[in-house]
């Protein structure tokens, strides 16, 4: 995916499930062929076509914003730009877009321009958490730093989605379903959130 769609596609990923931003994404760029028809509409009608990504005239409003900046900065709606800069250059151009935090360009980064970043949500927090990867007090943007300074570039995208999908399968906020977690024996919540009652029914 091109940096332009994956920031796009991120943005509307914010706060809803993969498959609901997906059919939002999917709706936006049938309707409008091109971004720069995205930004010439009225912000109601692209609120009403992403609308099953959830919070449609907030995101509606962020996307055209972003769109506004990145034509008023380079002339046309186009991150290929990005390729060639360093990645310091890029994150601070991607946080400085309107609504874009550590999480969303981090994103754009790893897997659209292949730069080694490391996207933190809440998943990949309280998993890191609760496994003892990062300090419990950590913050998000915290989070992004000491992983981004730990983990190998080439590392990055599978430990990324793997902490994801055990945060969203097995280690979720509410009763973390322990008696199959395959990391229960190097977890040192142990005894806290109920892994030990789990450890002895396994």
């Amino acid at each position: 995916m091109n940096p332009l769609d994956s920031l796009m596609l991120t943005v509307l990923s914010q706060n809803t499930t993969d498959a609901n931003s997906g059919r939002a994404f999917e709706q936006l760029t049938a309707r409008f062929p091109t971004w720069e028809a995205v930004l010439e509409a009225p912000a109601r009608d692209v609120a009403d076509t992403i609308r099953s990504g959830g919070l449609a005239e907030i995101k509606s409003g962020r996307i055209k914003q972003i769109l506004s900046r990145i034509r008023e900065d380079r002339g046309g709606l186009d991150l290929s730009f990005l390729r060639r800069m360093p990645i310091d250059e890029v994150r601070d151009y991607l946080l400085d877009l309107p609504g874009v935090g550590r999480k969303t360009a981090a994103v754009v980064m790893l897997f659209s321009l292949g730069m080694p970043a490391f996207p933190v949500d809440t998943h990949v927090l309280r998993v890191s958490k609760r496994l003892g990867l990062i300090p419990p007090g950590t913050t998000m943007d915290k989070a992004h730093d000491l992983y981004e300074g730990m983990v190998e570039p080439d590392a990055m995208s599978d430990l990324h989605l793997g902490l994801i999908r055990h945060g969203r399968t097995i280690c979720i906020a509410r009763r973390p379903k322990c008696a199959v977690c395959v990391l229960l024996d190097l977890c040192p919540q142990v005894g806290v959130t109920g892994a030990s009652q789990e450890r002895g029914r396994r």
